[in-house]
């Protein structure tokens, strides 16, 4: 099975934490060059220095805050303009903050609306014909089991995470002929930051302890436990390699069985 990136180049969103960090350490271990993206350089430094560079590859570092577009689109025209070849975007930010829907305001669904598929739609116009031109490409939106399954006290979330869905089984119908894939990978609960965010607003929510939302939260679980961070990478860096050629267009749920739909 070729899951070699030796000689490809990946940008790779929300990269300094989490699930966008393990998929930047995923990559590298197989060879890629990888572009980190975020809005701490601090800690942009802190990852590039974690990356392997055993097969010589070159590891570099955007500055972009993923609340602005105009952040998002002026990095990365500059890194292009500097850098043109791109092979793999992986796409991935932060949600909204929980709460009932009927709360939501309508300025919180625009602005996670901008931060997750306008700057989704404006990172693939920009690298797409790169990839066009290499007859190579891979695009893969971290998003969430939520797409198949809405989560309660989620409803900001639920409802732009869907739209990214839409968009990208969409985009993968556009640009499959080029050789390009578009996939998203749907995390469930994961040993995250953004995790124990969620279940501090439950606990508040509840009068529970953080410990017990997390207890009850791995009961529903069929493997019995949270994912790590870096399965779901793992999932992900499967579906850069060439090996996952004939994949596009699907949502793929690493969740440890929880989705209860097909």
């Amino acid at each position: 099975m070729n899951l070699d990136l030796t000689h490809k180049t990946a940008i790779v969103c929300g990269s300094t934490q989490g699930i966008g960090r393990a998929s930047a350490v995923e990559l590298a271990l197989l060879g890629a060059n990888v572009t980190l993206m975020a809005r701490n350089e601090a800690s942009l430094q802190e990852t590039l220095s974690a990356l392997d560079t055993s097969k010589g590859q070159t590891h570099r570092y955007l500055v972009a805050d993923f609340a602005s577009t105009t952040s998002v689109k002026n990095a990365i025209d500059a890194y292009l303009a500097e850098f043109p070849e791109v092979h793999i975007l992986v796409n991935n930010t932060g949600g909204p903050s929980g709460g009932p829907i009927i709360d939501a305001a309508p300025e919180q669904f625009l602005a996670t609306f901008e931060m997750h598929l306008v700057n989704n739609q404006l990172l693939a116009q920009a690298v797409v014909p790169a990839m066009k031109k290499a007859g190579f490409g891979r695009i893969i939106n971290i998003i969430s089991t939520s797409v198949k399954q809405p989560i309660v006290g989620l409803g900001v979330s639920n409802t732009i995470r869907w739209a990214v869905a839409s968009w990208a089984k969409t985009l993968s119908l556009e640009i499959g002929k080029f050789g390009i894939t578009v996939n998203n990978v749907l995390p469930g609960y994961t040993k995250t930051g953004r995790l124990e965010s969620v279940n501090k607003m439950r606990a508040q929510a509840t009068g529970k302890t953080v410990e017990e939302i997390a207890t009850q939260l791995e009961t529903e679980i069929p493997i019995g436990r949270f994912a790590e961070a870096e399965e779901v990478a793992a999932a992900v860096a499967f579906l850069c390699s060439p090996a996952a050629a004939a994949i596009s267009g699907i949502n793929l749920p690493v969740d440890g069985g929880k989705t209860s739909s097909l």
